[in-house]
């Protein structure tokens, strides 16, 4: 733990001094969430019905969106080490070896959340209002940090594995791509058949679902438990890929 913590101290000092990963992270969802409530939010109240605030049913989607940005990053921040040569240089070292992918995914980690709660703050200006107890907040937070912890292994593999930095961060494309094709902005019974089905079935409409019944305190057990399976299984299947990859590094 003392290894990775050092080393999450020189990834965080990389993040704050790049703009472009903090423009990616939190500017361009927050300019989402002001294009979709300003701009389509008047045409999509017909689709959600009457009485239901749209910057509070497009929240839980712009928040994914944000994180599944900004774990790009970390494919990127482990690939360039890879690079650079830094990355032989710790191995070499007396140290932890877990806490080389640790101290990224940890980073990953912290930078998810600073992004999640300036987003939330920006929606409490733009008119968001929860109904939400603080168990039912802590909930959300903590499926929100699971899926960021999620695919922030998946990201460490193509940062172990990529040829080239494009390549290192392309996989995140679908990943911010599959909110439009869940019920984030809109309800999935205004969907083609074909494509409902898809997006009724896909793990971002589960996690979606959660998150906005337990900010608007709505009922919503199911999806909780369709969420964790999805995030769960994610993790632990990425981790245990990100692992054995590592090992031929050895």
């Amino acid at each position: 733990m003392k290894h990775t913590f050092i080393l999450f101290g020189r990834q965080m000092r990389h993040f704050l001094r790049s703009p472009d990963t903090i423009i990616t992270a939190t500017v361009i969802p927050v300019g989402m969430m002001l294009l979709f409530v300003y701009v389509f939010g008047g045409a999509m109240k017909t689709s959600i019905g009457a009485g239901v605030s749209y910057v509070n049913y497009q929240l839980p989607g712009i928040l994914l969106m944000a994180i599944s940005s900004g774990i790009s990053y970390t494919a990127v921040r482990l690939f360039t080490d890879i690079q650079k040569g830094m990355f032989a240089r710790l191995r070499s070292m007396s140290i932890a070896k877990a806490a080389i992918l640790w101290s990224n995914v940890l980073t990953t980690l912290v930078s998810g959340a600073i992004s999640v709660i300036v987003i939330v703050l920006v929606a409490l200006v733009m008119g968001f209002r929860s109904s939400a107890g603080l168990l039912a907040w802590l909930a959300a937070a903590g499926l929100l940090l699971l899926f960021t912890l999620a695919l922030s292994w998946l990201a460490i593999i193509p940062g172990l594995t990529a040829k080239s930095v494009e390549g290192s961060y392309t996989f995140s494309y679908p990943l911010m791509f599959l909110p439009f094709l869940s019920s984030a902005f809109v309800p999935t019974a205004t969907m083609p058949a074909a494509l409902r089905m898809f997006a009724e079935h896909q793990p971002v409409t589960s996690i979606v679902e959660a998150v906005r019944g337990l900010l608007n305190g709505q009922p919503a057990e199911r999806e909780i438990w369709i969420a964790l399976a999805w995030c769960v299984g994610l993790a632990v299947t990425a981790y245990a890929l990100a692992r054995r990859i590592y090992k031929r590094f050895s």
